[in-house]
């Protein structure tokens, strides 16, 4: 159990002389959840298909369940594997694909099918030409959980879902994660991967720039906290106070940015009468993500 369950070893893929991917290490154990961030073109999906064999990597080794899904195919019955544009024979109902995949796998269970289909509204029956963009999604979602895999991987999981949904789908990665699954998914939507990932890779032109806890992301974040005061507070409180970058004031409200821990900050604040309320003004995570793209994050 303590052996990685997908792994990726100095991977490196070049196209021509374009590098996609470049010297990207990293880990995903059993029971694990890791998140993996990144904009368009920044190497998430060729990851993701060196990972699954569909790609050869130009150096390196992508490894699931201890081997190469490239030479070793067949321990993709054990993986529940979601592309980022999911598409099949158009004709196909939903059902026809959820016997085809269990034939294929050697472990169909047409009541879990049958389940899952209906946590997700789904309508087998209808063939996928019929299906919107969201209704496709769904019948991808199904196929990859619905064998119950040791190895989830999955790229950009809930496009096309709505709210709903997308919380019926972090609800299957924690059953996953609970009975011992590794999952590895892609995704551009932050408070979806901070409320389901136990650690976070982040992908930068093809190379890794971070991986680490949500945790540890937020611990070492710049935090924006809004004060709201019974009178107008005087900002000069917060001169030379650790880690407060600025105060802003703007009536009873003061805005201040903090680099590092808030505990001077909150002693500084209270030490004002008068304080009523204090909130976060911001999206840490997404501050985050934005910091280590600065403005390669088209």
């Amino acid at each position: 159990m303590n052996e990685p369950a997908i792994e990726g070893q100095k991977l490196v893929k070049r196209f021509g002389k374009l590098t996609a991917v470049s010297d990207l290490t990293f880990a995903v154990k059993p029971g694990e959840v890791v998140g993996f961030l990144g904009p368009n073109g920044a190497g998430k999906t060729t990851t993701i298909r060196m990972l699954m064999g569909f790609l050869r990597p130009t150096s390196g080794e992508g490894r699931v369940l201890g081997g190469s899904l490239w030479h070793k195919p067949a321990l993709r019955r054990r993986v529940g594997y979601l592309p980022g544009d999911f598409r099949v024979d158009p004709a196909l109902t939903g059902r026809e694909l959820f016997s085809w995949f269990g034939s294929l796998r050697g472990n169909f269970d047409r009541s879990r099918v049958e389940a899952l289909a209906e946590r997700f509204h789904l309508d087998p029956t209808r063939r996928f030409s019929e299906l919107s963009k969201g209704n496709r999604q769904k019948v991808g979602i199904v196929q990859a959980f619905m064998h119950e895999p040791d190895v989830l991987i999955l790229d950009e999981p809930t496009s096309g879902l709505d709210p709903l949904l997308q919380r019926e789908f972090l609800d299957l990665v924690a059953e996953a994660k609970e009975r011992g699954a590794a999952v590895f998914f892609s995704s551009h939507v932050l408070p979806e991967v901070s409320k389901a990932a136990d650690r976070v890779a982040i992908i930068r032109q093809g190379q890794l720039v971070a991986l680490s806890t949500v945790d540890e992301m937020l611990d070492r974040a710049r935090h924006h906290l809004e004060l709201r005061y019974a009178a107008p507070p005087p900002a000069e409180v917060f001169v030379g106070v650790p880690g407060v970058v600025s105060a802003e004031r703007s009536g009873r409200d003061l805005t201040i940015t903090v680099d590092g821990p808030v505990g001077p900050a909150m002693r500084a604040a209270s030490s004002v009468d008068g304080l009523l309320r204090v909130s976060s003004a911001g999206d840490e995570l997404e501050q985050i993500f934005v910091s280590l793209y600065g403005r390669d994050s088209g």
